[in-house]
């Protein structure tokens, strides 16, 4: 094992020997080298004035290199912030305004201590991250029956996790903290699990009540209590996006200190939240009490993003920063929240209108992009199928009845004519 890596797991141990144990094998071992081009480049960006020959970069009249034909597209910012390379944790501008904005948001993470974002490109990057450097062959990962399928992919496929499901929803369509619950005492054999916690919720666009989310955080500490150490993953991707009677905060806050044996890990980003889906700009961010574990964590996971991207693309963190710094940044957040909560309250006028009730159930949703369906009499696949090639109208099926619909990329305008299409399908379907 390389001797960086050897320290940074004794700071890890000496702070919390439970967040060591939580540990991949390729998490205990990984580090950031401090010896490398990124460590001497920075040593020369400080000291060598005269000739700085050490970064893989061309410039030219002391700025970066560049070709007019992209430069005129983006006249509005300098070169040398879009052109170079990122640091491997992003531009430090940029980790501290998105850490403003969490704390602004999560009024419960005020006072508590949570490491600095960094940034991750998007999402699922960050989710990597988390797979990586807790997750080995076996290891269990816990979360729901409706969920992302890309989960699977990410720790069932890359690290050979075990997966254990639960319900989403009870019988009376509340989220199934029992179950998730069950599911995590379950594991007091393996003294680990991963859980992730995903709202607004994909498939579905639900999002629990405060009591709901007082039971998911009770059941993890409970959990914890029973001597299992839990890495919780907040997958935060929609966030902000709440409509009715919700949680208005990530349960991050709300785990962030709880036990020693929690870990929680929040992974956000501006791809949904400020409607840069190709910007690829995400963050993840680690709470521990201790100092030393958190910049231990820091240096594992640039080193898993020096293995893997390098760093993230500048010019997008540079759109971003400038967004989060302007002053219509939330007025203009606010139209597009007032346009997205519309056609959600739109779909549930039209789904409790009674028009559909024949064919179809929907589940509980109150946030978020997507709305799901419970179809009655066919396949959803069928029915997915019928309708693409039929009406050209797009859904997504998931399992034998689930249709997931986003209601997100329709004008209001046309929600109506769209569940109209889909009751079609169904009934063309019926009659065969």
């Amino acid at each position: 094992m390389n001797p960086l890596a050897g320290q940074l797991n004794e700071s890890i141990k000496t702070g919390n020997a439970h967040v060591y144990d939580m540990l991949s094998t390729l998490g205990k071992e990984i580090y950031f080298p401090k010896e490398g081009i990124l460590s001497q480049s920075a040593e020369a960006s400080a000291h060598a004035k005269k000739f700085n020959a050490t970064i893989g970069i061309a410039t030219e009249d002391g700025a970066p290199m560049h070709l007019e034909v992209i430069q005129q597209s983006l006249s509005a910012f300098k070169p040398q912030d879009l052109y170079p390379y990122a640091p491997p944790a992003g531009k430090p501008e940029l980790r501290k305004a998105w850490r403003s904005k969490m704390v602004k948001e999560n009024p419960s993470l005020e006072n508590k201590k949570f490491s600095n974002p960094i940034v991750t490109n998007a999402l699922t990057h960050g989710l990597s991250i988390v797979a990586d450097l807790f997750v080995d062959e076996g290891d269990v990962v816990i979360y729901p029956d409706k969920n992302w399928e890309n989960y699977e992919l990410t720790f069932g496929i890359r690290r050979h996790a075990e997966i254990v499901n639960y319900p989403l929803f009870t019988e009376d369509m509340k989220f199934n903290s029992r179950g998730l619950r069950e599911a995590l005492l379950a594991q007091r054999h393996k003294g680990k699990a991963v859980v992730i916690l995903n709202f607004p919720n994909n498939p579905t666009g639900y999002t629990p009540g405060v009591q709901e989310g007082q039971e998911i955080v009770a059941a993890i500490e409970e959990a914890a209590e029973a001597g299992i150490n839990v890495v919780v993953v907040t997958d935060d991707a929609y966030f902000g996006l709440f409509f009715d009677d919700s949680l208005r905060e990530s349960l991050f806050g709300k785990l962030v200190g709880l036990h020693p044996r929690i870990l929680p890990i929040k992974v956000d980003g501006a791809t949904k939240e400020e409607y840069v889906w190709g910007f690829r700009v995400g963050f993840i961010t680690f709470a521990a009490e201790q100092d030393e574990v958190m910049n231990a964590l820091e240096q594992k996971t640039l080193g898993i993003i020096r293995a893997t991207i390098s760093s993230g693309a500048h010019p997008s963190q540079t759109f971003v920063l400038r967004a989060l710094q302007s002053p219509e940044f939330e007025s203009q957040k606010e139209e597009k929240f007032a346009i997205m909560k519309g056609r959600a309250n739109k779909v549930k006028s039209l789904l409790d209108s009674g028009k559909y009730g024949d064919v179809w159930e929907y589940y509980p949703f109150n946030s978020g992009y997507f709305m799901c369906l419970k179809l009655k009499t066919v396949d959803a696949e069928t029915l997915r199928q019928h309708l693409i090639h039929k009406y050209g109208v797009g859904t997504i099926a998931l399992g034998e009845h689930d249709l997931r619909v986003a209601f997100s990329c329709i004008e209001e305008e046309y929600l109506e004519e769209l569940y109209d299409l889909i009751y079609q399908g169904v009934l063309d379907i019926q009659q065969g």
